[in-house]
């Protein structure tokens, strides 16, 4: 997660929107109990007068992940706040973004940064344990989003496939003027 956030907060500062789909699925590197005595522990730092003045601890994967960014950002400064402006995140894929080409930060893949001994931990769990309520939500539209995208990209094969198909057929009633455009540098 560390990794991903401070990548992220490199490109907001230099003025870059960017779009964080699917944050449960961030992975955390150590095992999962290590991680949970640390969110545990960072649970219980309060205001002893009144809890209600903060700090807050937010439980979506999500708002983790923002408050993660947040402290690589001198969000306190103009320059920092409309940094985090520009910061978008979200659980899943939500209908703006399912259309849109995604990427991948090769810098923070786990399988390209860890060991592959290495215990790690899913957000999804850990926000889940700490009163997270919308797992399954979540699960059930990108198990919707998997079966719409799947059905678009095996229709997306035919046409392609039809469209190769096409080339073929009319490669020789196009070979002549394919040769002429090519004697005037086309």
């Amino acid at each position: 997660m560390g990794r991903l956030a401070s990548i992220v907060a490199k490109q907001i500062l230099n003025g870059q929107k960017v779009v964080v789909v699917r944050a449960e699925e961030i992975n955390i590197s150590g095992p999962f109990f290590r991680n949970k005595l640390r969110y545990m522990n960072f649970m219980r730092k309060r205001c002893v007068v009144n809890p209600n003045r903060g700090p807050f601890h937010l439980r979506a994967p999500s708002k983790i992940f923002w408050r993660t960014v947040r402290g690589m950002v001198p969000h306190k400064t103009p320059r920092g706040a409309a940094a985090l402006e520009r910061l978008k995140i979200f659980e899943g894929v939500p209908p703006p973004y399912d259309k849109e080409k995604r990427v991948v930060v090769p810098a923070a893949l786990r399988v390209l940064r860890l060991g592959p001994a290495r215990k790690y931990t899913i957000l999804k769990r850990l926000s889940s344990e700490f009163g997270w309520k919308y797992q399954d939500v979540v699960e059930r539209l990108e198990s919707q989003r998997k079966e719409k995208s799947k059905v678009y990209y095996e229709r997306k094969k035919a046409i392609q496939k039809l469209r190769v198909q096409a080339t073929s057929n009319v490669e020789s009633a196009v070979a002549p003027v394919q040769q002429k455009l090519a004697a005037f540098g086309y």
